[in-house]
């Protein structure tokens, strides 16, 4: 099957229901994030006052936010005057799956603080 007719009704439903999810997901890695932030920054700003090897850089992967990219699909819907739309396997991966291009890097750069917040 390489198209699929759906309900513009559900499929807004599934779509908005996937983007409070990821922003869920979201705040809490930038909630992770913040903390690690701060924990490297007093490391550094300690080993300065020791007289320690002074280092401002680190490299910690930024959560990053999709939520434009649902909306853009949540308004789409709204905005259509058809009852039932088709997909084709690409969009319905995105819309129905949450299966964007960008969620094996999303999920990458959030897991670490995720559990990280867990402990």
């Amino acid at each position: 099957m390489d198209v699929v007719k759906v309900r513009v009704e559900e499929l807004m439903e599934t779509v908005k229901k996937n983007r409070d999810s990821h922003r869920d997901v979201f705040r809490r890695a930038q909630e992770g994030y913040r903390v690690k932030v701060i924990e490297l920054l007093d490391q550094m700003l300690e080993n300065a006052r020791r007289g320690g090897q002074i280092s401002l850089a680190f490299d910690l992967p930024v959560p990053t936010d999709h939520t434009v990219d649902y909306d853009r699909v949540i308004k789409m819907l709204e905005m259509t005057v058809d009852e039932e739309v088709e997909l084709d396997q690409g969009d319905f991966a995105q819309y129905v799956m949450d299966d964007w291009s960008w969620k094996r890097q999303f999920v990458a750069n959030t897991v670490t603080y995720l559990a990280q917040k867990k402990r």
